[in-house]
């Protein structure tokens, strides 16, 4: 698979034999086929090129010359069957285009040619489909399908997801289609169903919510700031006394819904990565791109929108910068007191060191043996870890001693935008969650499993370099760090090219109740308690009720007196009467 354009690649085979164009799946996305050597070859001119390039697994050269000496036959058992006219509009990936009357020829060719994917998304898109619904094992082609659509209006929904039960990626899969306007039989779909009333508004089905700004919103200049342009942080401004210079930003999980997908321990933080993605961000205009070291001091809890700072001081004699990150609830400003979250040190960034360069070139790693991964997430989550879709990132994973190697990848929706980062922060959390594949979490670095009660957060990154920016997937590296202290981490994209690498990270065990009560406002200190009273214990002194004007006599012999309401018994005891030890109230 190569992420360039059908004539570019096209120009590149025109000097190579035995290799030809197998699919056109985007602008930028095509696949090709046939000779190992020659497939390589043509591999290798756009991995020079800085072009992204993946081996696909499959089992077959399928779509090349060397699917030729099955075409007859293929042909003769396809010429045996009766053919028709489609009744639903059909547009085929042979030609793109829609297909009247198919024969056994068709089906021959489908084999040897090119599966024009893109060409028939836009021939459905020009019959004014705009909800196209995968049915097949995983999402593919969803994932392939908004590139292939470029701008026009379209979602793409798999019908199936490997890493969800069938029946609820089914049910899932149809309610996104019925919220999109598609027409259900829910009879057939869901009959033991219970139904229930509807809003007492009309309901058609339309979206009246508005939508959120994104980070950038608004004209900064016109404040006297200037636009940095980054999806977490958005302006920047240096101090009149030339301490340095700062960067503003505002977080909350509707400029940036994806951070609601990484709740830990119940609640929703802002993952340690994008502390790493906002420092390296903030040192790369004064030439500072590369963390020395950076401690993660607090967790930053998103109960609400919340103001970050990025603080950088001016350099000392040695060219390092100090940074610091603040954040306060956004409800508390102004005024409001600022938490410093993590604080570090930048400095310039240097080239990768020779065990890096080419270290995840050849993928799968030669000598590593594949790790089963569909009980990672599960068990994460019943640890504490309740990862959304946007941070479940982990598409296969690799062990070869005490090292894991892993591959993970953004969903479609965050890896449209992950050109505006170095590293998304989702795609470099997710890396970290091969730690858990280990044989040997010590013997990797990953630490040792939290007390009952404790969950593990990042604390401390050291020498962290983004190398290349902007990947939406990652091949990954986990081993233990020089030292022993921490695991290091070394990540490529998908040609090999190394992308973001870390000298060290070393986590600590955080209480799991400390989580929810760094993100308590002023109105979490109040709620309703139940106070049990021992059966065995003394009636003592004066009682009241409140809901009654009769005085009566408790079961213990003490005499309860009645008022109508509290403001009654707070009138009597401003007029002097005793202040009651017990008050009973009507619930």
């Amino acid at each position: 698979a190569v992420a360039a354009a059908e004539a570019e690649v096209t120009e590149v085979l025109e000097g190579v034999a035995g290799v030809s164009v197998a699919a056109v799946n985007g602008p930028s996305s095509v696949v090709v086929s046939g000779d190992a050597e020659a497939v390589g070859q043509v591999a290798g001119v756009f991995a020079d090129r800085g072009v992204r390039v993946r081996r696909l697994r499959v089992s077959h050269a399928f779509h090349s010359h060397r699917m030729d000496p099955v075409l007859a036959d293929l042909a003769d058992v396809a010429g045996g069957l009766a053919y028709g006219a489609p009744r639903v509009p059909w547009a085929g990936a042979l030609t793109g285009e829609l297909v009247t009357g198919p024969g056994a020829g068709y089906w021959a060719r489908q084999a040897r040619e090119p599966v024009r994917f893109a060409d028939a998304v836009m021939a459905l898109a020009g019959q004014g489909v705009s909800v196209f619904v995968e049915i097949g094992p995983d999402g593919t082609l969803s994932a392939m399908g908004p590139a292939a659509l470029g701008e026009r209006d379209g979602v793409f929904i798999p019908v199936l997801r490997p890493d969800q039960p069938a029946p609820a990626a089914v049910i899932g899969a149809l309610a996104q289609a019925y919220v999109r306007g598609v027409a259900l039989h829910w009879d057939a779909v869901l009959p033991a169903r219970r139904p229930v009333s509807l809003p007492t508004y009309a309901f058609a089905r339309q979206r009246f919510w508005p939508e959120p700004a994104g980070a950038s919103a608004g004209d900064v200049t016109a404040a006297g700031l200037a636009a940095v342009g980054h999806p977490l942080l958005g302006a920047a401004m240096e101090p009149a006394d030339g301490a340095g210079y700062v960067l503003t930003g505002r977080l909350s999980v509707r400029s940036q819904p994806w951070l609601a997908d990484h709740a830990v321990g119940g609640t929703v933080l802002v993952p340690g990565t994008a502390f790493v993605e906002m420092a390296v961000a903030a040192g790369n205009p004064a030439g500072c791109g590369r963390i020395q070291e950076l401690a993660l001091e607090a967790p930053l809890v998103l109960s609400g929108p919340v103001q970050v700072q990025v603080v950088v001081r001016n350099a000392d004699a040695m060219g390092s910068r100090a940074v610091q990150v603040y954040a306060r609830p956004e409800e508390s400003a102004p005024g409001g007191a600022w938490t410093r979250h993590a604080s570090g040190q930048l400095v310039p960034p240097a080239p990768p060191g020779a065990g890096l360069a080419g270290l995840l070139t050849v993928w799968p790693p030669p000598g590593a043996e594949p790790v089963e991964t569909s009980g990672l997430y599960p068990g994460l989550a019943a640890a504490g870890y309740g990862y959304g879709p946007a941070f479940r990132g982990l598409r296969a994973a690799w062990r070869r001693g005490d090292d894991v190697f892993a591959e993970v990848a953004l969903p479609p929706e965050q890896a449209a935008s992950a050109g505006s980062f170095g590293v998304h922060p989702a795609l470099l959390d997710a890396a970290l969650h091969a730690a858990g594949l280990a044989a040997d979490p010590a013997a990797a670095g990953a630490g040792s499993a939290a007390a009952p009660g404790e969950i593990l957060l990042p604390f401390a990154w050291t020498g962290v370099t983004v190398h290349a920016s902007g990947a939406s997937m990652l091949r990954v590296r986990l081993a233990r760090a020089a030292g022993g202290t921490g695991m290091s981490l070394a990540a490529a994209d998908g040609s090999g090219t190394l992308a973001v690498s870390a000298d060290s990270l070393v986590s600590r065990p955080v209480p799991a109740r400390s989580l929810a009560a760094a993100g308590g406002s002023q109105d979490s200190l109040f709620a309703v308690e139940w106070i049990p009273v021992p059966a065995d214990a003394e009636a003592e002194g004066r009682w009241a009720l409140i809901g009654s004007d009769e005085p009566r006599l408790a079961s213990s012999g003490i005499e309860v007196r009645g008022y109508p309401d509290l403001s009654a018994l707070l009138a009597a005891a401003a007029g002097g009467e005793p202040v009651p030890e017990v008050v009973l109230a009507r619930a």
